[in-house]
């Protein structure tokens, strides 16, 4: 595996910042950027230029990740030349959140087929339900099959999401990548490092990812009092208060992040679902938490590598946990640096949602709020 790696500003266009020799030979490009430079059409034409048989995949942000540093208002684009693996896009459109779980068997269904051993799905963030997505692709997929990646963000805006596959990036696509062959190694690892705090509260209505009462109360007026001066702020306020989801018989415990309120219904949306008769709790952000989160998930992906040496890591954090960090960003990033070491190269972005199997299992789910590496390495 050869990995080479290009940032774009407005102030110097495209920049190379690592080259390891992918070249014309790629075959596979991550494109991430800011949702205004990645409509724009000149950056993408020479990117197409240097790399025309590549599957150029990628979508808009709320931060580009591209080595141990944040940016913002860019394109971070990272060409992979494989030796031994075959690689196949599919794309589907959704036009409304009730086809997430339709969108999501399609493509399952599209990339069935011998040798397929991780799908890497970019979702629009805002027009597709995560929690059905990932739904629809785990009923259609072998328990074999690694599914990791994430749903595009647009800043701290909530405004509009695009996501491109080998095409103009659009609203509502969501494009997975399937991996195919027997000597690429593939880890992953997902943890967040929230704290809870208050009363765990019933979810007493809700309809998919929308959710009304808690305890029978109105969930926005009794998040607000939560809140309290923080409220004024909302929907972005939210990104640092997350709850804490956990179902009626289970152990386990997952983030959802607020993606809009609505005042007249006094309603929230999620970015994946909230069932009714679930446990909600609310959290808050540790500093030092967070970093450790993103340090053990590196470590759970090299795990899975065992011996072999990752050679490429896409790191997919949530756009909540840029907000605590601020000018700390990085640190996150570079904390992750240390436990892979100096070789894989390092790309990825802030999201409104991250797709990864939850611990050991190999079935994914939605999670919000975590740093989620896919780390990649080719014998």
């Amino acid at each position: 595996m050869k990995v080479d790696q290009k940032a774009w500003t407005l102030e110097d266009g495209w920049r190379d910042t690592a080259r390891g020799g992918a070249g014309a030979g790629a075959r596979l490009v991550l494109l991430f950027g800011a949702r205004a430079r990645l409509l724009e059409a000149e950056p993408l034409r020479q990117l197409r230029s240097w790399y025309p048989e590549a599957l150029i995949v990628g979508c808009s942000t709320a931060g580009e990740i591209c080595g141990t540093v944040v940016r913002d208002d860019s394109l971070v684009a990272t060409a992979v030349a494989f030796e031994h693996t075959r690689l196949q896009l599919v794309r589907s459109h959704v036009e409304v959140m009730e086809q997430s779980r339709v969108a999501g068997e399609f493509l399952a269904r599209s990339l069935l087929a011998p040798g397929l051993t991780h799908v890497l799905v970019l979702s629009d963030g805002l027009k597709v339900n995560g929690t059905e997505l990932v739904r629809g692709l785990r009923a259609s997929l072998p328990a074999s099959v690694g599914v990791t990646g994430g749903l595009a963000g647009d800043g701290y805006d909530f405004g509009r999401t695009v996501v491109c596959g080998n095409g103009p990036p659009a609203e509502g696509q969501v494009s997975a990548v399937g991996f195919y062959g027997e000597r690429l190694r593939i880890g992953y690892g997902s943890l967040g490092g929230w704290d809870a705090f208050g009363p765990e509260r019933l979810i007493t209505r809700s309809r998919d990812n929308v959710l009304y009462e808690l305890d029978g109360r109105s969930a926005l007026a009794l998040y607000k009092e939560y809140l309290g001066e923080h409220a004024a702020g909302l929907p972005a306020t939210a990104l640092r208060f997350p709850l804490a989801l956990r179902g009626k018989h289970e152990g386990s415990v997952i983030v959802r992040t607020i993606l809009g309120i609505d005042e007249k219904e006094q309603s929230m949306t999620f970015a994946g679902d909230m069932p009714q008769g679930s446990y909600a709790r609310l959290m808050k952000a540790s500093f030092e938490r967070l970093i450790d989160g993103a340090a053990d998930a590196a470590r759970a992906g090299l795990e899975r590598l065992g011996r072999f040496q990752p050679e490429l890591a896409v790191l997919i954090s949530c756009v909540g946990r840029k907000m605590v960090f601020k000018q700390r960003v990085e640190e996150e990033v570079e904390r992750v640096r240390e436990v892979l070491g100096p070789h894989p190269a390092l790309a990825g972005f802030y999201s409104y949602g991250e797709i990864s199997p939850h611990g050991v299992v190999t079935s994914c789910e939605l999670h919000n709020q975590t740093m989620t590496l896919t780390v990649f390495s080719e014998s």
